[in-house]
C-alpha cells in the first residue's frame, strides 16, 4: 500500500532525480578543453598556447587549460592527443617538427601526423636567423663560405639540438654552398648562444626570437635570416636567398585535434582562433613573442603540413642524423 509518506518521499526522490540530471550534464559541459603544449612551461611557445587558451576560454565560456606534456622531444604530448577522444576537448598546439619532420627521423614513431590528427589552424611563423660570433672577420654569407674554405678544421656550427630543424636548414646550406660543416648540438639555444657570445663555437643557427636581443646588443652579429623576404624582426639583415643561396624555410606554430574530431567542432574553433588572430591586441601580443600571427584555413594548415613534409625529408636524409632513441 502507497502511503501519504511513501508518496512524498516518491515524489521528493523524482524531484531531485530531475534536478540530478542537468547538474550532471552541466559537469559534462563545464569539463575543460585542454590545449596540449608538448613543451616545457616558459617559453614562447608556451606563451602563444595560453594567449590561444584565453581566447578559446571567452568565446566558448568554459575553462581552457594549457595541458605541458613535455618528454621525447614532444613526441609524448603528440602521442597524447592523437589517443585522446575526437570530441572537442582536447587540441594541441606544436611546432612544426613533431608534425612534418619526425616521421622522416624516428624509425618507430608512434603516431602519424598527417593520418592522426585533424588539422586546425595554422597560428603564427618564425624565421631561422643565422648568427657569427662578433670577433669572426665576417659580415656577409660570402664572407663566411670563404671563411670556412679557409678554416674547415673550425667550420662548426651550433643549434638547439640535433634532429632540430636548424640542424637540417644548416644541412641544406652547407649543401648549397659547398662547405662540408660539423654540427653541434646543444639542449636548447641558451646553450649555444652563450657559447657563441663568448666564441667557443663561430656560428649558430636559431629562430630570430631566440637571437634578436643578443644581436641588438652587439654580443653576436646576424648575417642572414631564411625566409623568402627578410624578417620584419630583423629588417636589416638579408635572407639566404639574397646572399646567393636559394634555400628558405621557417618554422611555425599549427593547432590541431584528434584524427575523427567532427567537422563541425573543427569549424568552430577555426573560427574563434582565426578571429582572434585578427585583433590588433593578439596580433600586437604574438609579435611581442618574436612570431608572425597568421590564422589560416584547416584545410590550408594540411597543406602546409604536408608540402613542409615533403621539403624537409631530404634534409634528414643528407644528415645522416640517427636518434638514439
Amino acid at each position: 500500500m502507497i502511503t501519504r509518506r511513501s508518496m512524498l518521499t516518491l515524489t521528493a526522490s523524482a524531484a531531485l532525480a530531475g534536478m540530478a540530471a542537468p547538474a550532471a550534464l552541466g559537469q559534462i559541459v563545464a569539463q575543460p578543453m585542454r590545449i596540449v603544449f608538448p613543451f616545457t612551461a616558459g617559453g614562447s611557445g608556451d606563451a602563444l598556447a595560453r594567449l590561444l587558451a584565453d581566447r578559446l576560454r571567452m568565446a566558448l565560456d568554459q575553462p581552457v587549460i594549457v595541458d605541458n606534456r613535455t618528454g621525447a622531444a614532444g613526441r609524448i604530448g603528440v602521442q597524447a592527443v592523437t589517443s585522446a577522444a575526437p570530441d572537442g576537448k582536447t587540441l594541441l598546439l606544436t611546432p612544426i617538427a613533431p608534425v612534418t619532420v619526425y616521421q622522416h627521423v624516428y624509425r618507430d614513431l608512434a603516431y602519424d601526423p598527417i593520418k592522426d590528427l585533424a588539422p586546425v589552424s595554422q597560428v603564427s611563423t618564425m624565421d631561422f636567423a643565422l648568427a657569427v660570433a662578433t670577433m669572426l672577420p665576417v659580415k656577409t654569407l660570402k664572407e663566411l663560405v670563404a671563411w670556412c674554405k679557409a678554416n674547415p678544421s673550425q667550420a662548426n656550427y651550433g643549434t638547439p639540438g640535433a634532429g632540430t630543424l636548424p640542424h637540417f636548414f644548416m644541412v641544406l646550406f652547407g649543401r648549397a654552398a659547398g662547405l662540408d660543416l660539423q654540427h653541434v648540438g646543444y639542449k636548447g639555444s641558451a646553450g649555444a648562444l652563450s657559447d657563441l657570445a663568448g666564441g667557443q663555437v663561430p656560428m649558430v643557427l636559431s629562430t630570430t626570437p631566440d637571437v634578436m636581443g643578443l644581436h641588438k646588443a652587439g654580443k653576436i652579429r646576424v648575417i642572414a635570416t631564411s625566409g623568402t623576404a627578410r624578417s620584419p624582426f630583423l629588417p636589416d639583415v638579408p635572407t639566404f636567398i639574397e646572399g646567393g643561396y636559394k634555400i628558405q624555410g621557417d618554422t611555425w606554430y599549427g593547432l590541431f585535434a584528434p584524427a575523427g574530431t567532427p567537422t563541425d567542432m573543427i569549424a568552430r574553433i577555426n573560427g574563434i582562433v582565426t578571429a582572434a588572430l585578427k585583433t590588433p591586441e593578439l596580433q600586437q601580443q604574438i609579435t611581442n613573442l618574436g612570431m608572425q600571427p597568421t590564422g589560416t584555413s584547416a584545410e590550408e594548415l594540411r597543406m602546409i603540413q604536408q608540402r613542409d613534409s615533403a621539403y624537409w625529408a631530404p634534409a634528414v636524409a643528407a644528415s645522416g642524423f640517427k636518434p638514439d632513441n
